[in-house]
């Protein structure tokens, strides 16, 4: 046998192992796929009332303030609500859900605040988020413009993440 027969089944073996070895994973990222798909996303969308609020000026020793959010499940599967965090310590979110039963207090994520949770939202329910702002959470030097917002993260795969914003101008 010469060489180059050597040198091209060489290649041919290296390249059938290719092929396997891609054909492999490509199996492999198409069956996680395909998992992760009957594993309970759902079709359909959260719709909010508003997505912000201004409770405009307020004093820093005026006690907390609070705003609720609607979100409505505007599809024909239930939606669950995986995961809530805040933009800062001063600020938390109650869930509230049809049956009047209270998700948290959610915080900032990694301030021990932010609890899991498994609400679930069923088709044409609602679910009230009370956003909840400490002005005097920062001290003197938290006058001024503040702005924070709660985050929602669910199994909907038209609406995984919802804002909800607020502002506040806090003063002396």
């Amino acid at each position: 046998m010469s060489t180059m027969d050597k040198k091209t089944k060489q290649i041919v073996i290296y390249a059938i192992g290719a092929v396997v070895f891609v054909g492999v994973i490509f199996w492999g990222f198409v069956g996680k796929n395909s998992e992760s798909d009957s594993q309970g996303f759902s079709s359909s969308v959260l719709a909010a009332t508003e997505n912000s609020f201004d409770f405009g000026t307020i004093s820093i020793s005026g006690g907390n303030v609070s705003h609720e959010f609607v979100v409505i499940n505007d599809g024909t599967d239930p939606v669950v609500i995986e995961k809530v965090y805040t933009t800062c310590g001063c600020t938390t979110a109650i869930l509230t859900d049809a049956s009047n039963k209270e998700y948290g207090p959610f915080g900032m994520q990694g301030h021990g605040t932010s609890p899991d949770t498994r609400a679930e939202i069923g088709p044409g329910e609602s679910l009230t988020v009370r956003a909840i702002f400490d002005p005097a959470a920062h001290g003197p030097s938290g006058v001024g413009l503040a702005q924070r917002s709660v985050y929602i993260e669910t199994n909907s795969a038209k609406s995984p993440k919802l804002e909800f914003s607020f502002q506040a101008s806090v003063t002396p």
